[in-house]
């Protein structure tokens, strides 16, 4: 559908009120829900489109875009490229209106989005693996559609699909609950954003219009800074549904006119905000479905007393993610910092530590080897409800004298690099053990159990969100006979904690290097 770029505004309104007729055929509309969080900030309404029939918002332009098809162009077939949600759509479709479709997919695809892909579209679709990104799958398909002469359905390239998104705008300017100050839209090619500026602009003329990337994927932002669109070298797949290297051509036409600005998100932010998806409205989001919000929190105190809107634009997310977000979730923002504090190398220190520095705070992660004789640097993540009470423990550890360094996303802590000497051991056991999850557990078990009768050389200790924490300790000793005796005496299961298991010999000297 070839389109006048100084036309493309108007022609979008009018296809957008065109595709009200079709896209209902395939799918519903999605609810918008408030999403309410505590203490002062914005007043925030989720549009879910998690809820529609394959669980994105891709269904609105694919199906708008196949329901143009002539029989001529119908009977050639479809083909697409996608990195999940876009092909989920276009299988409802083909399914629906008996088109077979050919969808190539990135390898890295999650499974759960290709399995999704054959459900919705049954023996109407045949996936084809390729390439380890979007671009790759893209230009894959792009070659299929010159040999075979099937038609390409374009993921946010186009402008009925760019229509069918702007149905999911309508639905909220309908819904009574506008207008907002602000909508916070994510963008990946930018399909999402230009349909959804355009109508928004329509209607509510006053509203700001934010366009939101992640960090390491923000084509659309390097475009409107360059005045064309720009390919990037690399993408971050973290955000998988919208690693896109380069934005829409037509996108970005309406995109530099209609945002008001573009923000960026870390995957840590994003990884936060789906964890307060799911504790304020008990609902799982993808990664990109998040970015929207993630935004909305990392201005939380600026968007005070404002109504925004933001977009849960997918759910579609391997299980095995779910694990690499929960344990991340929480990194970002003020309320979580991760610290090496260096302390003398001797025993009572790390107790006394706990002590003085970080009473009220909740302890997530603890890491510490033994690499030297006379100092430590142990590593803590440390949360607090109240940003104000971690910034007092930090003022504290500097007033107090200690040494510290901010570790937060440090890339050695993120994959638990936990150095440790063996030759500055001297008689070592080590022991798994559970702490049960309340304050001054593992505090109450150093103070009761380890002090004065062995030194503390190696810890690894992360929060799972179970009752309990589990860990692996390193316990020091002057001689073999002092080691044994606390081994033999300490019980099973005391205040806070329940011992395990202690690590047999081999497994100890694979933990210190040693053969």
């Amino acid at each position: 559908m070839e389109v006048d770029a100084t036309d493309l505004p108007r022609r979008l309104r009018q296809e957008t009120l065109f595709a009200r007729e079709r896209v209902y055929r395939f799918g519903q509309a999605t609810p918008l829900e408030r999403l309410k969080l505590p203490g002062p900030g914005p007043e925030i309404w989720v549009k879910r489109e998690d809820r529609s029939a394959i669980k994105s918002y891709k269904w609105r332009g694919a199906c708008n875009r196949m329901a143009l098809l002539t029989p001529e162009e119908a009977k050639r077939g479809v083909v697409t490229a996608s990195a999940g949600n876009h092909a989920q759509g276009v299988a409802l479709a083909a399914r629906t209106l008996g088109i077979k479709a050919r969808i190539y997919m990135p390898l890295p695809t999650p499974k759960v989005k290709q399995e999704a892909v054959l459900h919705h579209g049954g023996d109407f679709v045949e996936i084809i693996s390729s390439g380890d990104s979007y671009d790759d799958a893209m230009a894959a398909a792009r070659q299929d559609e010159k040999e075979s002469g099937a038609i390409y359905v374009h993921a946010y390239d186009d402008l009925a699909v760019m229509a069918g998104q702007g149905t999911l705008a309508d639905e909220i300017v309908l819904s009574g609950h506008g207008p907002f100050d602000a909508a916070y839209l994510q963008i990946g090619g930018g399909g999402l954003a230009a349909g959804v500026s355009t109508w928004f602009k329509t209607y509510w003329p006053e509203v700001e219009l934010i366009g939101v990337e992640g960090e390491g994927q923000a084509s659309m932002k390097a475009a409107i800074e360059n005045g064309k669109e720009v390919t990037l070298d690399q993408v971050d797949l973290f955000c998988d549904g919208t690693a896109v290297k380069q934005a829409g051509a037509l996108p970005f036409q309406i995109c530099k006119d209609s945002l008001d600005s573009i923000e960026t998100v870390s995957n840590a932010e994003v990884g936060d905000a789906i964890r307060i998806l799911w504790e304020g409205l008990r609902c799982i989001s993808e990664p990109s479905g998040a970015m929207g919000l993630a935004a909305v929190l990392k201005n939380r105190e600026k968007l005070d007393g404002k109504r925004v809107l933001v977009v849960l634009c997918g759910a579609n997310i391997d299980f095995l993610k779910l694990g690499l977000i929960a344990h991340s979730a929480g990194t970002a923002g003020q309320t979580s910092k991760t610290i090496e504090v260096r302390i003398p190398e001797r025993p009572g220190t790390m107790l006394a530590l706990l002590d003085n520095c970080f009473a009220g705070l909740n302890i997530s992660d603890f890491q510490y080897g033994k690499t030297d004789d006379s100092e430590a640097w142990p590593v803590f993540t440390l949360h607090a409800e109240d940003p104000a009470l971690l910034e007092g423990v930090l003022k504290k550890l500097s007033s107090e004298g200690f040494d510290w360094r901010d570790l937060t996303e440090a890339i050695d802590v993120s994959f638990r690099s936990i150095p440790l000497r063996s030759d500055l051991l001297q008689h070592p056991a080590f022991l798994r053990l559970d702490f049960y999850e309340r304050p001054g557990a593992l505090h109450d078990f150093l103070a009761q159990r380890i002090q004065g009768k062995a030194s503390l050389c190696y810890f690894n200790y992360q929060q799972s969100g179970e009752r309990i924490g589990r860990a692996l300790i390193g316990l020091d000793f002057p001689s073999p006979n002092e080691r044994d005796t606390l081994l033999e005496t300490i019980p099973a299961q005391g205040e806070g904690y329940r011992l395990c298991e202690r690590l047999d010999d081999e497994a100890s000297r694979r933990l210190r290097g040693s053969r």
